[in-house]
Parts: C-alpha cells; structure tokens; sequence
C-alpha cells in the first residue's frame, strides 16, 4: 500500500476507563501508520484512569489533557480537536480496540477518494459476547432520517470539513456523533463506508434508565431537527 506521509490527530476523552485504557492506548500505538499524533483527554474521571495517563506522558506521540470537572464528551472532543495538528481527525473510544492496520486504510481512502470523511465497519462486543449489526442496503441519508448508521469510534474526517461546520454541535450532551453525521450527510459532504471490519466496540453496561431516556431525546432531537430543551432534559 502507498505511503501517505499526512498527520492524523486520533482523538479519545475518557471517563473511569481503568479496565480497558491500557489496552485501548496500545492499539493506536500500534498502527501499521506511523505519523499519528494521539490526543487523550481525562474528563475528571474519579478512578485510576488519569494515573494510568501519566504513564504515558513520555511517548511522543501522545498529548494528555485534563478536564477540572466533567464536561462530558461533546465539549472535550471539541476541545482535542481544536489542539489538533493533524489534516485528518480519528475518532477512538476508550473501552474499544482499532485493528493495526484501521488508520493506514482509512487515511488510503480519505486521499485516493478526496473524502470528506469515512467510517469502517466494527465488531460489536457485549461482555466478550459478539452482537450482531442489520445492515442497511438503503442510501445512507435516508438511514440518518431514522437512526445513526455508522459506529462513532470508526470515524475519520478531513478537519477543514468539520471545521465548516463548527465541529460537535455542543447542544447534544448525548448523540453527539448523531448530530454530526447528520450535519455532514445532509451538508452533502463525500464520504465512504469501507466494508473491512477494522474496529472492536465494547458495550457499556453501566448506563442508567435515566441515562438511556437522555439519550433517546437527545436522538429525537436530531431526527426531528431541534434543539435540546435543558429544562426537559432535568424533567425526564
């Protein structure tokens, strides 16, 4: 494959990731693609997570950062991404594995194509369980009308593109990532879905029924292009 010499800027902001950081650091460092720069940022968490961080704080490749209070991850995206050097932005999540060659192949696409940005498929894990994924043979701007149909972490977008559309819409404390597809399907920008499994998602058990009530409104909110209503959210 041809050597493309551009700097991507992986950005991940976690929260309470002891369990699975270590293992979720090592697999962008491990990247068949070398000119990766990884910004990590610690959102108050109330483990180990930021311990952990520092021992990191000696690779070269990587820039920790640390929220005082928790912000949650709309904004601390925002925030990674504006100290981004990088022509492209990788999305990765703390509880989640990308395979070692996920940015070498993306980062092909991105230029061979001249994309806008570009997803990959993943295996989706539940406890070690492997969970099953419809896929849609529909066009993915009529998919968006009804649900999000790419993973988050799998993301790879050129930064002047998101940058015209002034990044994560800080409206959405949740659904963030379905507020930005959305945003950049319906802006028309060019994107490719490549059909290689070159991501690991791990579920969370951990979310809580108001938690998940927040969420479906926050996702209601991007179906129906509207602006969450803070006071509703406090009422659910």
């Amino acid at each position: 494959m041809k050597s493309i010499k551009s700097l991507v800027s992986v950005v991940m902001s976690c929260y309470n990731s002891e369990n699975t950081l270590g293992s979720s650091i090592e697999s962008i460092l491990n990247q068949t693609y070398e000119n990766i720069e990884f910004l990590i940022i610690d959102d108050a968490s109330t483990d180990s997570t930021y311990e952990i961080l520092k021992n990191y704080k000696e690779n070269s490749k990587i820039k920790i950062f640390s929220n005082s209070y928790n912000l949650g991850l709309t904004k601390s995206l925002n925030i990674l991404i504006n100290n981004s050097s990088g022509e492209f932005i990788a999305r990765h999540d703390a509880d989640d594995i990308s395979y070692k060659n996920r940015i070498e192949k993306q980062i092909f696409n991105m230029e061979k194509y001249n994309l806008d940005f570009s997803v990959t498929r993943a295996t989706i894990k539940d406890n070690g369980r492997v969970i099953p994924r419809l896929s849609y043979n529909l066009p993915s701007k009529f998919v968006v009308r009804f649900k999000n149909p790419f993973i988050h972490g799998t993301l790879m977008l050129r930064k002047k593109s998101i940058e015209k559309i002034n990044l994560y819409d800080e409206n959405f404390y949740f659904s963030q990532d379905y507020k930005l597809i959305s945003d950049m399907l319906n802006n028309d920008f060019k994107f490719k879905k490549i059909r290689t499994i070159l991501y690991e998602l791990n579920m969370k058990d951990n979310i809580s029924t108001n938690k998940k009530a927040e969420q479906k409104y926050y996702a209601l909110c991007v179906k129906n292009n509207l602006i969450p209503d803070p006071t509703f959210i406090k009422n659910l």
